[in-house]
């Protein structure tokens, strides 16, 4: 893996193996560039497993929604390659949080990405403030 990839201070982070399927790969012999987004995402729940499972949230009623995805494609993929995948907060506000991805090997940096999302009152209809126990973890990291 790329010194790269390890070199910054990753606030909340996570890390995932990740292990590309066959039909994961499009016509070219490469990862499909929607499939990156699915490992956002497993990476996402990674972190919720992490820092605020999903039974806790259900216990309020919350749940998590995502606003922005934004994902910067470099060097492809192939099922040969053995890439792992990094999330982690870039920044917590009052209401929303941001996410940041990189999914690499020894190639280099294959993705990078960006995340926006929050929490939804799921009863009340609206969002609500980013939980208390992520606020202060998120401050203890930082």
């Amino acid at each position: 893996m790329s010194d790269k990839m390890t070199m910054r201070h990753r606030i909340m982070s996570v890390e995932r193996e990740i292990r590309i399927k066959a039909y994961e790969i499009d016509a070219m012999g490469v990862v499909s560039n929607i499939v990156y987004v699915k490992w956002f995402e497993d990476m996402r729940h990674d972190f919720l497993d992490a820092y605020y499972p999903y039974d806790e949230m259900m216990k309020l009623n919350f749940s998590p929604i995502l606003m922005n995805t934004d994902i910067h494609y470099r060097i492809p993929l192939t099922i040969h390659d053995k890439p792992r995948g990094f999330c982690w907060v870039r920044k917590m506000g009052r209401v929303k949080w941001e996410f940041e991805f990189e999914i690499g090997s020894d190639k280099g940096i294959h993705c990078t990405g960006t995340q926006i999302g929050g929490f939804y009152d799921i009863d009340a209809g609206r969002p609500v403030p980013i939980p208390e126990r992520l606020q202060e973890i998120y401050r203890e990291e930082g």
